[in-house]
């Protein structure tokens, strides 16, 4: 469902352009909003969400799928912990929908899907254990790495119920913007994936924007 916002980029607290490879760490304090920016369209933004006080308590796509009885995720859906409390609201979004299925680009998928030859290229998991590894402060490990959203990424759902990985159905300039409900640890990683045609084989900066409300 497309949703403008109301919200101009002149009233944030904060802005940061994250190059394609690279991460965004932060936690996002409850009733604070959060935009992530497709600067140059069909980028894919793997994001994970945690409770800032209990990094046991994180996003799950089961629970979210379950609450909103939707596949995709767009304007109105509310993002579910795995202990069934809502973390997050997506308010404004004009892209249409965002994947909660296909989870996040690694060393094995890369081999999986390509060749062999691309597994030792970077990934979001290697984004998020370089997060994890440089943020000691936030007490997660390897172990906390599970279900992801991909904003912005294209993941229709076939018939026979399997998933086919498509061109993105985003371009520049559109966003997709959450408020939060708890005080959440935000951790994305902006896929630095060359194998995949929905970018045209060239991955590109995204930009985050926060609001205090």
């Amino acid at each position: 469902m497309i949703v403008e916002s109301h919200r101009q980029a002149s009233d944030t607290s904060r802005r940061k352009v994250v190059e394609a490879g690279d991460y965004f760490m932060q936690v996002l304090a409850k009733g604070k909003v959060m935009r992530i920016l497709d600067l140059q369209g069909n980028q894919a933004a793997d994001t994970l969400f945690y409770n800032a006080t209990n990094s046991e308590e994180r996003y799950s796509a089961m629970d979210t799928l379950r609450q909103q009885n939707n596949v995709y995720l767009s304007a109105g859906s509310e993002l579910m912990s795995n202990l069934g409390n809502p973390m997050l609201e997506i308010i404004a979004d004009t892209c249409g929908r965002h994947d909660t299925l296909g989870g996040a680009c690694s060393s094995e998928s890369n081999t999986v899907r390509y060749a062999l030859e691309k597994r030792c290229m970077h990934s979001c998991r290697d984004s998020w254990m370089l997060a994890i590894a440089e943020h000691p402060e936030y007490g997660l490990g390897k172990r906390d790495i599970t279900h992801n959203i991909n904003f912005f990424m294209n993941v229709p759902v076939t018939e026979a119920g399997g998933l086919s990985f498509e061109d993105g159905i985003s371009s520049p300039g559109k966003y997709v913007e959450l408020a939060a409900k708890m005080d959440t640890l935000v951790l994305i990683s902006n896929c630095p994936q060359l194998n995949n045609p929905c970018n045209a084989f060239n991955p590109t900066p995204i930009e985050i924007l926060i609001w205090d409300r």
